[in-house]
């Protein structure tokens, strides 16, 4: 019998700012068609269909209502919250479902999106009970100047402000600005206990690039005197900076290359074998794969692409995934997920510093995590990884 087909769109840039996370994150739903077609055990066959916006704000609406007008169902895509909120309209208009493989600020939950990335919960608050406890009290704010930033930015300062710490100065950039001489001046002036970035893309590559240059100069190890924290920042990224300021950094996520889980080398060395010529695995490699494997779970069991029926077979789906084990809420289509904090390294991977000991529940407005202006809880869940 010929397994029953059904067409994916995957709408991820492969050029512009940001290209080198979204061609990672490409790569990681290739990886998972791919193995979904060489397995068979699902008894249904998946075909993506490529969409290219190359970056560009306007072009992801466009090429979402291509696909949906089109007939497609699901569409695996978007990495920054703009395009996100942006293809948002046609998903709910056509009733289809938008795979979020990104992590994001929060503050949404839709019957058109299954959030796959991380939730605020199972980020940005894991870095900020970090960062006070074993970095300082004093920010300074460095952001690409779009949703993602301004609310990771707001949920820092009233994390901080409640746990008696301040924020120095917040600094916005548009996305692909590569002249940091201001913000970073203001920043050596300020002397901040570290800096939190959101800048995303080139942006960030070249401002990592320059406040190590500019301390260096100043006779300051950047590293420790100012160190960098971010929740985006992954292992394509660093060889994206270069060898002479890839290291020493925080980066707070739910998945590292080099966790050591049988599951994980599997999947690093499946994705290093069929997409040789990089860019290296991700966190957002990972949830787009995530998405792929739990959306061709939910078709299979509901023996539909039908969306109401996906949606409600995605939520009783468990897969084993690189990061550990990984389901999905159905209340609030976010998936459990397993935050950990890395310090990255000269060899161009991050060395895991905490790790929780089991998938969190996601908490997309932070109502049950830490309300908000209340005191930021210690880490109660979180290991120490030697």
């Amino acid at each position: 019998m010929t397994a029953k087909s059904y067409r994916i769109g995957v709408l991820l840039s492969d050029s512009g700012p940001y290209g080198t996370v979204s061609r990672s994150m490409r790569n990681g739903a290739m990886l998972a068609f791919e193995e979904i077609r060489q397995s068979g055990a699902l008894d249904i066959s998946l075909e993506p269909v490529l969409a290219d916006p190359a970056g560009e704000p306007a072009r992801y609406p466009e090429l979402s209502a291509t696909l949906l007008g089109h007939g497609i169902r699901h569409v695996v895509g978007c990495y920054t919250s703009s395009s996100r909120k942006d293809v948002i309209p046609h998903f709910e208009k056509h009733d289809a479902l938008l795979w979020y493989p990104s992590h994001y600020e929060g503050f949404e939950s839709s019957n058109n999106v299954i959030y796959s990335g991380a939730a605020p919960n199972q980020h940005i608050i894991p870095l900020i009970q970090y960062l006070l406890n074993n970095v300082g009290k004093r920010a300074y704010c460095v952001g690409s100047n779009y949703i993602w930033a301004w609310e990771n930015n707001r949920i820092l300062r009233e994390g901080l402000t409640a746990s008696g710490g301040t924020v120095l100065g917040e600094r916005y950039l548009a996305v692909g600005e590569k002249d940091h001489e201001k913000v970073i001046r203001a920043i050596l002036e300020a002397r901040p206990d570290f800096v939190f970035n959101t800048l995303i893309g080139t942006s960030a590559y070249t401002f990592f690039r320059d406040l190590r240059a500019a301390c260096k100069d100043a006779g300051l190890d950047q590293s420790s005197a100012i160190p960098i924290a971010s929740c985006s920042l992954s292992e394509p990224e660093l060889l994206e900076i270069g060898p002479d300021a890839m290291d020493g950094h925080l980066s707070s996520s739910v998945y590292f290359s080099r966790i050591a889980s049988r599951a994980n080398q599997q999947f690093v060395a499946a994705y290093r074998k069929m997409f040789p010529g990089g860019p290296s695995v991700s966190a957002d490699a990972e949830a787009a794969y995530i998405a792929v494997r739990l959306l061709a779970a939910a078709i299979a069991k509901a023996g539909t692409d039908d969306v109401n029926a996906v949606r409600q077979a995605v939520a009783l789906q468990r897969i084993e995934a690189p990061q550990g084990s990984v389901h999905i809420d159905g209340q609030t289509n976010h998936a459990y997920l397993t935050p950990r904090i890395g310090r990255s390294n000269a060899e161009g991977e991050f060395d895991v510093v905490y790790a929780a000991s089991q998938p969190v529940r996601p908490d997309p407005y932070l109502v049950q995590t830490t309300p908000r202006y209340a005191a930021v809880p210690q880490i109660s869940k979180l290991r120490l990884v030697q």
